[in-house]
């Protein structure tokens, strides 16, 4: 696909994987609109490429009535990235807010096809997948495509929203041939990154030395950590070979537990607090790795960036633009919240 000139709407475009994927376009040449109703995301973000003028941004709330065909108007390629989400705290508690997603997901994918967009590109997730599955973090589990299907058991809401997407992607191709790809995203972090998930929590902790160190669960809970650039180049891959509305996995295949990615962070910092478990806390599956063997096969992607390497990266980037007193307070209101 040459991206030259090619005329992109990235939804949630402020955000993490929004922000360096509108990056990532840019330099491929696209011409981008982003919409974004900043609930979460960060202006500064993508401020530089605003101002001056390589990107179009529409501050607005995609669910309100008419916002949806505006944006996607003229739109050669969507990128729907925008949803009510947060980290685990959220997704846990805040379960009516997620099913927002349902109406907002339904709105754009039927706005793209009334403006007979070319291809969507939807950001779907690992919560997609059965729970039941992944209960036991002592079993070498990894997550292959297939093992989403009947009978269907998503994770609370949120994961529920990000299915119903998938599959109404794939009906639209069938039956009205919208062509579209769902990346079903793992445990994304990276610069740009907030302290409601994991590694950016665990980094905020031991940036402000926190004795004892905080941790949800038991801290045997089981990751694969997915650092952002190989997040934004899979998902570009994906727009380039995906038409049919398939779930493509994009994820590292380590395995780790949440424990030792919290003594390799403190470490970091020269320190070795107390831990202090809090096992009542929402912690989420105990067991979700993904299987990527997919995305080696059909996009010819696999991750360049494992955790080691992506942590270092990530330390360096929140220490350079967060002093001890900001990331503290990040902690205080993020956890449970966007």
């Amino acid at each position: 696909m040459d991206w030259k000139n090619r005329k992109v709407l990235v939804t949630g475009g402020l955000s993490l994987i929004g922000s360096h994927l509108v990056d990532a376009l840019l330099k491929r040449g696209a011409k981008i609109r982003v919409v974004d109703d900043l609930s979460s995301g960060k202006l500064d973000n993508i401020s530089g490429h605003i101002e001056a003028g390589r990107v179009q941004f529409n501050k607005a709330d995609l669910r309100e009535s008419g916002v949806a065909e505006k944006a996607v108007e003229d739109m050669s390629i969507v990128f729907h990235l925008a949803a009510d989400h947060g980290g685990r705290g959220y997704v846990d508690l805040h379960q009516a807010a997620c099913a927002t997603n349902l109406l907002l997901d339904g709105l754009v994918f039927q706005a793209c096809h009334r403006a007979q967009v070319e291809k969507v590109v939807y950001a779907s997730s690992g919560c997609v997948y059965p729970n039941g599955i992944q209960t036991d973090p002592s079993e070498t589990l990894y997550l292959t495509e297939d093992m989403v299907g009947p009978p269907y058991d998503a994770d609370n809401m949120y994961g529920w929203a990000k299915l119903m997407a998938e599959m109404t992607l794939r009906a639209y191709y069938k039956d009205w041939g919208m062509k579209s790809a769902c990346c079903r995203y793992f445990t994304v972090y990276g610069p740009r990154g907030v302290e409601n998930h994991a590694v950016m929590a665990m980094i905020a902790r031991a940036y402000t030395r926190q004795d004892p160190f905080v941790v949800w669960g038991n801290g045997e809970q089981i990751r694969n950590w997915t650092y952002i650039d190989d997040i934004v180049e899979g998902t570009i891959l994906a727009a380039e070979k995906v038409d049919d509305g398939a779930g493509i996995n994009l994820g590292t295949m380590e395995r780790i537990r949440v424990l030792d990615a919290v003594r390799d962070i403190t470490g970091r910092f020269n320190y070795q607090p107390k831990i202090e478990l809090h096992p009542e806390m929402p912690t989420g599956p105990l067991n979700r790795v993904a299987d990527n063997a997919l995305a080696k096969k059909l996009l010819g992607w696999e991750p360049k960036v494992m955790f080691a390497e992506g942590l270092r990266r990530t330390i360096e980037w929140y220490v350079a633009s967060r002093n001890k007193d900001e990331a503290a307070l990040a902690l205080d209101r993020l956890l449970t919240e966007r």
